[in-house]
């Protein structure tokens, strides 16, 4: 297999990574990083598992090599969803005689279901970080009871993005209450531009645990985000709480429901400071 690049930019990555953005990529035919078939650590995953029937979904899907292997091993329920329209175009053609493959053409965030694994492939990596705690809300809330997320994600930085990177560390600290950590290890196998800078992950769903999103306002620098995390995390029940790096949302772990009104109160200090629940779509 041929080497690629870690590069995707058809258009200025200065411009909004929506769904113009990556339409624009498939319509160009920059996909650097396409690997043209499944990566060996997630065949190597989708080897283990034995229950054929799982439901499953791959977000952000690309041209969904990984969905092609699960459709050889025998799986019945697949979904996969991307953003690019002219990408689903060309799925929809791949996977016409495939009734087990179910296509969407949408936002995933916006996307409504249960599965019992989430396979994660450059998906992580092509959102603005500013996004890593909706990520993580929304992988809790659409993964099943004991559902598993299941992947790669980079263990370096980059100079610009997409791709973005991280760190272990990083990665410990947005997932660790929400989640289970079976695995999050250096990533055997990886194709050769990629040796040494993944780490295949496996976390399980924390059922027992409230996971819940907000908008916040008003908010700053670093100094006054970790003041009011300090002060969320002395409400009874709360166990985490993480603030995105561009202090815009709250991702917030609880044993029990914390109510919007608490939230609001603990923060009432500053006038300009705001605070909403994001919505559950189910």
């Amino acid at each position: 297999m041929k080497e690629k690049e870690l590069v995707c930019c058809a258009v200025s990555c200065e411009k909004p990574l929506d769904g113009s953005y990556w339409e624009a990529q498939y319509e160009a035919k920059k996909t650097g990083w396409d690997l043209g078939t499944v990566s060996p650590p997630i065949k190597t995953y989708i080897d283990t598992l034995a229950n054929t029937n799982a439901r499953i979904l791959i977000p952000g899907c690309g041209h969904s090599y990984e969905a092609e292997y699960l459709l050889e091993k025998g799986f019945t329920a697949i979904t996969i969803i991307d953003i690019a329209p002219t990408l689903v175009a060309v799925l929809q053609e791949k996977f016409e005689n495939n009734p087990e493959v179910q296509i969407i053409l949408g936002d995933f965030f916006e996307h409504e279901g249960t599965y019992d694994v989430i396979i994660e492939q450059t998906f992580f990596c092509a959102l603005p970080p500013i996004m890593r705690q909706k990520y993580a809300w929304k992988m809790h809330q659409l993964l099943a009871t004991n559902g598993i997320l299941v992947g790669l994600l980079f263990n370096r930085f980059f100079e610009s993005g997409p791709p973005f990177g991280g760190s272990q560390k990083e990665y410990d600290l947005l997932f660790k209450s929400a989640f289970t950590s079976i695995k999050m290890e250096m990533a055997t196998h990886s194709i050769a531009p990629r040796a040494n800078s993944e780490l295949f992950i496996e976390l399980k769903k924390n059922d027992d645990k409230i996971v819940n999103l907000y908008r916040i306002e008003g908010i700053t620098c670093s100094s006054c985000s970790n003041n009011i995390c300090d002060k969320i995390r002395t409400i009874e029940s709360v166990i985490d709480v993480s603030m995105s790096i561009d202090f815009t949302s709250i991702l917030l772990v609880s044993a029990h429901e914390i109510a919007l009104e608490s939230l609001q109160q603990i923060i009432s200090f500053d006038p300009k400071y705001t605070i909403n629940q994001y919505k559950r779509l189910r």
